[in-house]
Formats: C-alpha cells, structure tokens, sequence
C-alpha cells in the first residue's frame, strides 16, 4: 500500500514538472498568434451599432460606403482620421457650460436630432415607450428624449433648460401643444425650469396666433421659437425659421451617400409620385407631362387620395423613385414648402420646386425677396425653380442633353450644400440656445 501511494506521489510530481515545461515553451518560446479583433467600443450589452441604430437606408444604396467630396489619398484620410479622434477626445472630455433637454413630442424632433444633430436614440425600437441619446455641441450638452412615456407629469425634470418641440399644424394637435406649454410654463414659474425654447411645426397657412400668449415679449416662459413655414414673425431676435425637413413620421431614414448614387446614370428624367387635388398645379403637372410624352421618360405616379402611413413597399418604391432619378419634382401643396424637397436632397436628385406663394398668411414679399422658402434661399439652395409647369418641357428637353459628367457634378454639389445646410443649422440654433440661455443667466 505504501508502495503504491510512493509511486502515485512520484507519478503526480513528474505529471507537474511535465505540465510546468509545457506551459513555459508555449509563453516564451510558442508562436503568438494574432490578437482577435476588438469588439466596437461603446456599446452597450445589448445595444445595436451605430448605423443601424440610425436608421440608416441600405437597402437601394451599394454596400460600401462613399465620401461625396471623393478625398482619395490615404495620407490626408489618416489625418482627418487622426485629427477626428483627438476633437472626440477633446469633445468628451471637456467640460460644457450648460445642459439642455429636448423634449421631442413632435415628429419633426427626429429630424433634429437624427438628421441635423446626427444623434442616436436608444432603444433603436421606433415603437418603443421612451427613447433617449446624448450628444455634445459647443458649449452645451444636449440630451434628447421623445416617445408615448414622456407625458407631462409623468417624468423626473432634471436639468434646468428645456427645448420643447411640438406640432401645431391643426386643431386637435394644438390643444396637445398648448397642454405642454402650460406644463413648462408652471415649471418655470415654480423656479424647476430656468429655460425654455421651442421648435414648432406651425400651421401651413402660418396661421399661429394661438402660441404667441407663451413668448417672453408677451409675458409667456419661451424665449426662442423655432417655426416651421415662412411665418411673417420671423425677426431674428427670438422668432426664427426652422425647415420642415422628411417626412420621419412615414419612417424615412437618414440616407448615407454611396458612389452609385453619384456616378451611375439614372434611368429616369424626373420622378413625381404623391397625392393630385382636382384643379391644382399637381394636376396641371401630370396633364403637362402626358401632353409631352415626357410621362414614359419619368417616373410618375400619382394618387387621388393622401394616404398618411407608408407601407415598406410604397417606402422603397418611394425611395427607388428618388435614387433613379435625375430630377424630382416639387408642387406646391397647401404651402410651398413640402418633405419632398429634403428627401430629394438626401439621394441627389434635384428638386425642381414651383416657386409660388400659397393662400393664407405666411411670407411677407415686401420684407423679404426670398419668400417662400426664405430659408433655403437665404442658405443658397441649388435647386430649380420655376413659376408654372409649362416651363417643364424646355427644362426636360435641356436635361435630356446633359452628359453624365455635368450630372455627377450636380450630384455632388447638391449633396455637398445639403450636409452644409444641416451642419450650419446645427451651429445656429446651438449659438442662439447658448447666447440666449446663459446671457439670461448671467443678467
């Protein structure tokens, strides 16, 4: 007995030694072999990358991935790489002066904060509860919530600023609007607010007098207001513009541009797809393009009846439409200002806009030569406009004689005015936000 434990104690040691051997080999003398791939920083258990998170549209679009501007030499992309890292590093590190809170409580709060912004959201969900991100810009750091769960009341305020985004296009969505105005007004009145601004989706006959109880010149708590349309208001001073943008309500996405979009002939003149009224412009368009023959070079297709929610098959085709076609045309519809113009801008395709006034109260000519679309004008947009449809012949007949270079070119500039469009904006409103915001502060 005593034998056999000697000899299983002698075998365990010479196992040990054998092991111990084995293991020094391979970590001074083995072969290393390659690092594995390091997992995306930043995310969360859970989260989604980045690009899908955003939304971002692939599906019509070529995988890789295209620089407008076409800055080809691996030098200079190191160092804006380079350069890129060290302004993150500095952005997340630095300290800001003040913290601002979106409150998103209209659709047109996901086309500043994903579209000009370029923010995430967290969940990627589109239809879920509460869906909130962080971004930093300037001196501020924005925070961004929005969904069903962000009901006045019903949520913890903690940050002294707010920017309040609401719709107030018609009736039932201004009573919504007015709730939440009455809301924050009690919160600053009660000292739990500081600061309040708001971006406003206003009425398309800019009929928005309702509002104009809660701005600080009236004795109300918003100190900035964002209005959508070419409201007579705007007077740089705490009334400005803000652009309508796409339509993110029917889902459309924040598009990444891709070298097909710039470089391959598209099959179609123009596109037109949307809702003709009896007696309208839209109508005088289709007649106008059936009487030219012009109808089976574009893609055209047109409805009776507006139809609020988008299917995704009537998105993509949507989408198709705007990505195969050199031009896309732009009626006015009850205002002059419409989703299709930005969605235009986002695949290249140029907007051919009918530049005319619509009925009701906005624009005011004798102040301004730019209205309507005072904004887009005022911010050199390249665009087309023309005064009625029957100039579209000769405009399809010049197109039609247009070589594929000259496009590419139109391509890029556009593409290239728009991404400008979105970042001047951006710096705008965060410059009115901080000068207004902590210049009160500090008075």
């Amino acid at each position: 007995m005593r034998l056999t434990r000697k000899r299983l104690c002698s075998f365990l040691i010479a196992l040990y030694c054998l092991f111990s051997l084995y293991a020094a080999y391979h970590v001074f003398l083995g072969g290393r072999r390659p690092a594995p791939a390091a997992a995306p920083r930043g995310l969360r258990k859970g989260a989604v990358p980045a690009r899908e998170r955003r939304g971002r549209e692939q599906s019509t679009l070529e995988s890789e991935e295209w620089n407008p501007w076409e800055i080809d030499e691996k030098n200079e992309q190191q160092h804006r790489f380079k350069s890129s890292l060290q302004i993150l590093n500095k952005s997340t590190k630095r300290k800001t002066d003040l913290r601002v809170q979106i409150w998103g409580k209209a659709a047109i709060g996901l086309y500043l904060w994903e579209h000009i912004f370029e923010g995430l959201l967290d969940p990627s969900d589109l239809t879920a509860q509460w869906r909130e991100g962080n971004s930093i810009v300037g001196r501020t750091h924005f925070s961004f919530i929005t969904g069903p769960a962000v009901v006045p009341g019903y949520f913890s305020i903690d940050v002294d600023n707010v920017v309040l985004v609401l719709n107030g296009r018609e009736k039932t969505k201004v009573f919504y609007a007015t709730q939440w105005l009455l809301y924050a007004q009690n919160l600053v009145q009660t000292q739990k607010l500081h600061h309040l601004a708001v971006v406003l989706l206003g009425n398309e006959h800019c009929r928005n007098e309702w509002i104009s109880q809660f701005l600080k010149s009236n004795g109300g708590p918003v100190e900035l207001l964002f209005i959508v349309y070419d409201s007579p208001w705007m007077n740089g001073v705490d009334v400005f513009q803000w652009p309508l943008g796409v339509a993110t309500y029917r889902n459309f996405p924040v598009v990444e541009a891709s070298w097909s979009m710039l470089h391959d002939e598209r099959p179609y003149l123009c596109n037109f797809l949307g809702t003709v009224y009896e007696n309208s412009s839209r109508q005088a368009l289709v007649n106008i393009l059936k009487q030219d023959g012009n109808d089976k070079l574009c893609w055209v297709s047109a409805r009776e009846q507006w139809q609020p929610q988008e299917t995704n098959a009537s998105l993509k085709t949507y989408q198709d439409a705007l990505l195969q076609s050199d031009l896309t045309l732009c009626p006015v519809g009850v205002n002059t200002e419409c989703y299709r113009i930005y969605e235009a801008c986002s695949y290249g395709s140029v907007p051919v806009v009918e530049d005319v006034m619509t009925p009701g109260d906005c624009g005011n000519t004798s102040v301004s030569h730019h209205a309507p679309l005072q904004l887009l004008k005022s911010m050199g947009a390249p665009f087309i406009f023309i005064k009625n449809w029957r100039e579209l012949p000769a405009l399809l007949e010049r197109e039609k004689t247009m070589v594929l270079q000259d496009k590419i070119q139109r391509r890029k500039m556009l593409l290239q005015w728009y991404q400008h469009f979105k970042t001047e904006l951006k710096m705008k409103f965060t410059n009115l936000i901080e000068d207004t915001f902590l210049g009160t502060s500090k008075g």
